[in-house]
């Protein structure tokens, strides 16, 4: 039988294709879960998301959700709800990476107030949201943050992405805390450099900003440095989800846990 069947999963900022949301939705899915898309709107692109996922035999569900906010928080869980009967895994994924500047030229209201309302405000909602309606059922459930290499390591040009994503640890281990008791685990995962959509822009970026003349040779060079060999890929993090969510896993809590090919060691 799959280990997941009957399970529900809701996943934030999901509804990208060749996400991190997505891999970890297509790796609980063909472990038998019902899957919750959720993003900032269920566009064509979020419907396809959720169309692939019904293709490989999950029940879905798309809900759009901005985490930036703590009642479409509530509402995505209470949906979620409805439809399945319960949660019992949530993972925050949603977050912004895009916004990339010098520490002296970020403007306050316009990139760190959004970055860390999002990643880091957003990540408090979901829990909040998610661990209410677990507590209430008495069931436990699992809570998972997509943090980064950036919760370990800071990084130029990324102020408000690197604090949001140590600040989402700190969240991480206070909200272990309070709740095992529930039997409500709490862990994060912290990939290294993965080319989604957003990791494409930060390529761009970054091959720029280091002096590379091309996209691909600050890729070779990243791969390079990695003792793996090659950057991150969603099946990675999915991968590290999914063990987090098994039952295996029941007395790992508090955790941010490295998958970064070696490349994070602390």
């Amino acid at each position: 039988m799959a280990k997941f069947a009957g399970k529900t999963i809701v996943v934030t900022g999901s509804g990208k294709q060749k996400g991190l949301g997505q891999g970890i939705l297509q790796a609980f899915a063909d472990d038998g879960a019902n899957c919750v898309v959720s993003d900032l709107a269920i566009d064509d692109e979020a419907e396809a998301v959720a169309e692939e996922l019904r293709g490989r035999g999950a029940k879905v569900l798309t809900v759009a959700c901005d985490v930036s906010k703590a009642d479409q928080c509530r509402a995505l869980v209470d949906a979620a709800v409805e439809k399945f009967g319960s949660i019992d895994v949530f993972v925050n994924n949603a977050g912004i990476g895009f916004k990339m500047k010098p520490l002296l030229e970020v403007d306050t209201a316009e990139e760190w107030d959004q970055v860390i309302a999002v990643n880091l405000s957003g990540a408090f909602y979901g829990t909040q949201a998610a661990a209410r309606t677990m507590v209430e059922r008495g069931e436990g459930g699992r809570i998972i943050n997509i943090a980064s290499q950036a919760a370990k390591t800071g990084f130029p040009h990324l102020p408000a992405y690197v604090s949001s994503k140590h600040g989402m640890v700190g969240l991480t281990r206070a909200s272990a805390v309070e709740l095992g008791a529930h039997g409500i685990t709490v862990n994060a995962v912290c990939p290294n450099h993965v080319t989604t959509g957003l990791g494409a822009q930060q390529n761009e970026y970054f091959s720029k900003l280091l002096g590379f003349d091309t996209v691909e040779d600050y890729l070779a060079n990243m791969s390079a440095k990695n003792p793996m060999g090659r950057p991150g890929l969603p099946s990675d993090t999915a991968a590290a989800c999914l063990w987090l969510a098994s039952e295996e896993a029941f007395y790992v809590t508090g955790e941010a846990l490295n998958v970064s090919g070696g490349e994070e060691m602390h």
